[in-house]
């Protein structure tokens, strides 16, 4: 394809993998971030989503873009939607992330943000991902450091996705149009409990990590001990709520359709990140 593809959120756990790949599919690379610094031997480009004086040179000479939410934001319409405006006004392609489940209801933030996408007349593919297997090593890491996962669950489990699957998935979208105009759900290959996964990183760790099934008050109070905000913290709490209703429990080939292998297991993510789990 001509042009190049600007990654935002270049230095997250998918941007990352995913410029990384596309360099070694030989893709020319915008690497967007708040710095604006080079990310992986791609060319750097400052990017901040709350100031569209940013949005025209992060644009210029591209082709297509991978849009996703910033961790830390609630507001997927206000965030993402004028990103995808400018993106519209310029003929470039979208790749955006958003979330398994979204499109069960038109009201979700996240589904408005697809449908804004949908009717922009510009290009696109919609990735929805699982819940991540990477949040073992940054979200719920403190927990396992004391030997527990302690999170509102239930008994509820998830196909967690691998972030190097979903920067692999994201890379085949951007560079073929033969996915364009439609939404793939992307999971891992099993569906496990936090139970199931708490064994799993207890064979890894060599010590013994057990899962606690907190209700939500407590999950709250958990994280805003930690010194996150109220509002976010209870924003997190409800997204459990799918997981104990077993909506997150399904799985599909989306993975595999877009890159031509089957997405990697949770429990040879672990054994991957091993050592940073130990550490």
């Amino acid at each position: 394809m001509s042009g190049k593809v600007l990654v935002l959120g270049a230095t997250g756990n998918v941007g990352r993998p995913l410029v990384e790949r596309l360099h070694a599919l030989g893709q020319a690379v915008k690497a967007a971030s708040r710095s604006g610094q080079p990310v992986a031997g791609a060319e750097g480009a400052a990017f901040d989503y709350r100031d569209p004086a940013t949005f025209g040179p992060a644009f210029e000479g591209v082709a297509s873009a991978y849009v996703m939410l910033p961790t830390g934001y609630m507001d997927p319409v206000g965030l993402l939607v004028p990103v995808i405006e400018a993106a519209a006004a310029r003929k470039v392609k979208v790749v955006l992330q958003t979330a398994l489940g979204v499109d069960a209801d038109d009201a979700i933030p996240y589904r408005q943000v697809e449908l804004a996408l949908e009717r922009s007349g510009t290009p696109y593919v919609i990735l929805r991902p699982n819940w991540f297997s990477d949040n073992f090593l940054t979200f719920w890491k403190p927990g396992i450091d004391h030997g527990v996962i302690a999170v509102p669950a239930g008994e509820g489990k998830s196909s967690f996705i691998d972030a190097r699957d979903i920067a692999g998935s994201a890379a085949a979208a951007l560079t073929s149009s033969r996915f364009d105009g439609r939404a793939f759900n992307l999971t891992g290959p099993e569906a496990l409990g936090y139970a199931e996964a708490a064994t799993l990183i207890s064979q890894v760790v060599g010590r013994p990590v057990a899962y606690n099934p907190i209700d939500d008050a407590a999950f709250v109070a958990l994280l805003t001990g930690a010194g996150i905000g109220g509002e976010y913290a209870s924003f997190l709490a409800s997204l459990f709520y799918p997981v104990r209703e077993g909506w997150t429990a399904g799985v599909t080939d989306s993975v595999e359709q877009l890159t031509g292998r089957k997405p990697i297991a949770l429990g040879v993510f672990l054994k991957d990140h091993a050592a940073a789990l130990k550490a």
